[in-house]
């Protein structure tokens, strides 16, 4: 850490430490591709992978990521994979990030996690110029060096200065020299790279299993909205609607609306329109049976790319059930209102 002191060090690992707690409270973990295996068992920061794995961090001086590890290890996992790759970032890279905002800083570890085990050996054997999936949606990051006969490699041309720092049966960490990204002031956004924009570089997710587009029926989505009780919601999302559609989604299978008969009122020219929209319109269509599935805090990917959802339950009393399942804090009153083939529609309570 050069001329800091301890105490600064320390002071350092426990304010982003808490940043990301702050930010894990109101914010769901990390994003990914896809929600539809509800097995995946969440990491507890108790859990003995989660200890020896912040443990082996800290003895190669990775401190910063080793206490968020211990802390909040959900940041790191995903809702669709068992595996997890972190690229561990190394503190003195992590020590000049005071000055931006804690969501960012969530993004940045998720561009560094990849939704797969990737041990060094298996790395080496990947052709240079692979683009590998990571947390952080749309965004993927390329393996831009491989020397077999060193044994060494570069990811978006950071060394892997510490490759197989932790090996566990679903965890993989590696140390890096410094972020996949640049870092300055006041970033509130990892910036696009061009090193994985080519449609020949496809991930390896994608080159196992690619999603078939369907038409969304938006107006018929609309429609059955404004004849039942949700007007409001139905003229926010027919005023955005156009932007919608061009912004990105045009690979979507499915979507789900979370509609609240208590839009909060917006003129139809605000941008917070189009964002309170976008957070109520899930990325792939569930069935309340198929979101009752899922475990706490299982991710819901919405068409905001920074502002996903997250599953939780609370408690019913002086009910025949004993838990109530809620998203992101508010209730699902109206459970499969309308369905079809590519969108589903639940009444929520209010205003996400």
């Amino acid at each position: 850490m050069g001329c800091c002191s301890l105490d600064c060090f320390v002071y350092f690992v426990l304010s982003i430490a808490l940043a990301f707690m702050a930010v894990s409270t109101t914010l769901p973990p990390p994003p990914d591709s896809n929600i539809t295996k509800p097995n995946v068992r969440p990491l507890s920061h108790r859990d003995p992978l989660s200890l020896n794995a912040s443990q082996a961090l800290r003895q190669s001086n990775f401190k910063a990521i080793a206490t968020l590890l211990r802390i909040s290890p959900e940041i790191f996992l995903s809702s669709s994979s068992p595996n997890t790759t972190l690229f561990a970032i190394d503190d003195s890279s992590l020590f000049n990030t005071s000055s931006l905002p804690p969501l960012f800083l969530k993004q940045l570890l998720q561009y560094h996690t990849l939704p797969l085990r990737l041990p060094m050996k298996d790395l080496l054997q990947k052709p240079q110029g692979t683009c590998l999936p990571t947390l952080l949606r749309h965004k993927s990051v390329q393996i831009s060096t491989v020397d077999k006969e060193s044994r060494t490699a570069e990811v978006n041309h950071v060394m892997i200065s510490h490759p197989d720092m932790f090996l566990g049966d679903s965890l993989v960490i590696h140390g890096v020299l410094g972020p996949f990204s640049p870092l300055q002031p006041h970033m509130d956004h990892i910036p696009h790279s061009s090193l994985c924009q080519s449609d020949r570089n496809k991930t390896i997710l994608e080159e196992e299993e690619e999603a078939v587009p369907v038409k969304i029926d938006w107006t018929r989505i609309i429609q059955l909205l404004s004849s039942n009780g949700f007007v409001p919601f139905a003229i926010g999302l027919h005023s955005v609607l156009n932007r919608i559609i061009s912004d990105q989604h045009k690979n979507l299978t499915g979507v789900t609306i979370l509609a609240t008969p208590s839009l909060v009122s917006l003129s139809s020219a605000s941008p917070l329109l189009y964002e309170v929209m976008r957070r109520h319109i899930i990325a792939q269509r569930l069935t309340n049976k198929e979101l009752a599935s899922m475990p706490d805090k299982a991710l819901l990917k919405t068409l905001d790319p920074y502002q996903d959802l997250i599953i939780t339950r609370t408690s019913v009393v002086n009910s025949s059930q004993s838990q109530r399942l809620m998203i992101s804090g508010v209730e699902i009153i109206a459970p499969d209102m309308f369905s079809s083939s590519n969108f589903v529609i639940h009444g929520i309570s209010h205003t996400l």
